[in-house]
This record gives structure tokens, C-alpha cells and sequence, in this order.
């Protein structure tokens, strides 16, 4: 009894132990030890003569009942900050009053310049700024586009994954060199993948959702009219994308475009010259408008007619 009495004069619990039910506190520091009993007042407990009367032997539920009320009084009934908090620091108990851990800012910064390099060297390469057969360092190329070496090379690494740039180990990324045979090939993957869809979306789309295609095919023909390769070839993806989305397989949609992408790609040699000049890109997107007219007129042979010529012509 009498040193059940001891540790409850000088901790609250019977058997002389700190904190709740142990040495430890909450946050691992201890509640009834030493530092606490230097520094830190202790809260009167209310009840110790029952504690003595039960010869030292109080349960542990009511034990820690009774501290959680004791806590809730420091903290207010509400259970919102109070000046109990400076206590709760002291025994190591959080207050959820941390400081929040900031984002990792500068990693969707360091994406965010990423994409805009990709964008760049695609842009490139369709304006055959970037030499077909040449060989860029990264380093040098992130000198010209005024960042680090970093972004450049995950961006080119993305281009070589699309077939557009080939690692040259220690140099390097080496331009792709395409001749008139892989267009071609090109051509025709694209058409058995997009001409029968087309066929069929042709029979099964309202006149009310080809309608709502005609300002991508005016952007074509304006961008056409700018004579740059690279406004164009964004312009004609976009409406080749929007008349496969009706179809409703995005795997498709993505394929596809892929392809496409590849395919304005310049070719290497003399026929890079004269192979999509201003005159091809007009053509182009004359075939778009005519393309959208007959859909909208329902009008089946000229849709097939179109669509093969629109092929058949590598565009």
C-alpha cells in the first residue's frame, strides 16, 4: 500500500510507472519521468483517495479514461487548440499543427519544360530544321533552346522511342533518314487502318456530328494557306484524330495518329524539296473539305473515292 500511495503521489498511477500505462509517452518520451517532473507542472489528480482506498489497484481503462478527460480539458471541449498544446509538445504527443510538407515543385516544372522541348524538336523535325542523318548533343541542343542538358535528352530519348531519332552512343542523337519507299509504307498502314473505319462511320454518324468538324477542316485549309509545315501538320492531325474519335476505340485513335506523326516526318535527298511543297499542302486540305462535304451528304462513293486518294497520295 504505502508504495502504491508513493507512485500515485508521484505520477497518478498506483504502481509508479510514468505516462499512460507505461515509461513511454505517446511520442516515445515519457510522461511521468523525470524531465516532465523538472520542467513541466503536473496536472492534480482528482480520485486518489480511491485509488488508496483500492489498495493501489486501479484498471488500466479507467486509468487512461481518466487522462483523455484530463486532455480534452486542456484542449477545450470542442477539441480545438487550447493551452494544452504546449503540454501536448512537452510529453511528444502530436497536435496536428505540423507544417504541411511543401510539393515537389520543381519536378512539374522540370516536366512542364520537358514537354515544351518535345514540342520544339517535333516542330523541328517536321520543318526539317533538324537535318535528317545529322547527329545533336544534348548539351548543345539545350544551349540553343536556352535550358540544361536534362530535359533535352529525356525529350529526344521520347523521339527515339517513336522511330524519329537514333542513339548514337557518346555523340549523341542521330536525325532518322527516310526515303519515298517508307513513306509509302507508311501510307499504307495508315489506309488499313483508317479507310475502312472511316467507310463505316460514314454510314453510322449523324449529319449533326460531321457538321460539328467543319472548323477543324477550315483550320487545315488556313493553315495550308501559311505555307508552315509544322502549323499544318498539327492542324491535319487534329482532324484526322476528331473523325476517328467517333468511333469510339481510343487505342485506335492513338495508334493512328502515331502513324501519322511518322509520316510527316521529311524525307531525305531531293525529294525532300519538292515532295510537300505549298501547293501539296493546299491540296491536302482541299481533300479534307471535300472529304467532310460528302460524310455530311451521306454521299458513300465519293467518301471511298476520297479517302483512297487522300491516301494514295502519302499524305
Amino acid at each position: 500500500m504505502k508504495q502504491g500511495a508513493q507512485g500515485s503521489a508521484a505520477t497518478g498511477n498506483p504502481d509508479g510507472s510514468g505516462g499512460l500505462g507505461g515509461a513511454e509517452g505517446v511520442g516515445g518520451v515519457g510522461v511521468g519521468g523525470p524531465e516532465v517532473r523538472a520542467g513541466v507542472p503536473r496536472v492534480p489528480v482528482q480520485g486518489r483517495g480511491v485509488e488508496e482506498e483500492r489498495g493501489g489497484r486501479v484498471d488500466r481503462a479507467e486509468r487512461v479514461e481518466r487522462a483523455d478527460r484530463v486532455e480534452r480539458a486542456e484542449r477545450g471541449v470542442d477539441g480545438g487548440p487550447g493551452r494544452g498544446d504546449a503540454g501536448a509538445l512537452a510529453r511528444g504527443e502530436h497536435t496536428h499543427s505540423e507544417t504541411p510538407i511543401p510539393r515537389p515543385r520543381a519536378l512539374v516544372q522540370r516536366a512542364s519544360v520537358r514537354g515544351q522541348i518535345l514540342d520544339a524538336l517535333r516542330t523541328a523535325l517536321v520543318t526539317g530544321e533538324l537535318t535528317p542523318g545529322a547527329v545533336y548533343s544534348a548539351p548543345a541542343l539545350g544551349e540553343r533552346f536556352g535550358v540544361s542538358a536534362t530535359p533535352v535528352r529525356e525529350a529526344m530519348q521520347q523521339l527515339a522511342l517513336e522511330g524519329a531519332v537514333e542513339v548514337v552512343p557518346n555523340r549523341g542523337f542521330r536525325v532518322v533518314e527516310r526515303g519515298a519507299r517508307e513513306l509509302a509504307e507508311l501510307a499504307e498502314v495508315r489506309a488499313l487502318i483508317e479507310v475502312p473505319v472511316m467507310l463505316r462511320l460514314a454510314r453510322t454518324v449523324s449529319v449533326e456530328r460531321w457538321a460539328e468538324l467543319r472548323p477543324l477542316a477550315e483550320a487545315t485549309v488556313r493553315a495550308a494557306s501559311s505555307g508552315c509545315r509544322a502549323t499544318y501538320a498539327e492542324s491535319d492531325r487534329s482532324f484526322h484524330r476528331a473523325v476517328l474519335a467517333f468511333c469510339g476505340n481510343e487505342q485506335l485513335v492513338q495508334l493512328a495518329d502515331d502513324l501519322h506523326r511518322r509520316a510527316q516526318w521529311p524525307l531525305v535527298g531531293p525529294v525532300r524539296v519538292s515532295g510537300r511543297g505549298h501547293a501539296d499542302l493546299l491540296a491536302d486540305a482541299a481533300e479534307h473539305m471535300a472529304l467532310l462535304d460528302a460524310l455530311i451528304a451521306r454521299d458513300l462513293d465519293v467518301v471511298r473515292s476520297l479517302v483512297g486518294e487522300h491516301f494514295g497520295g502519302a499524305r
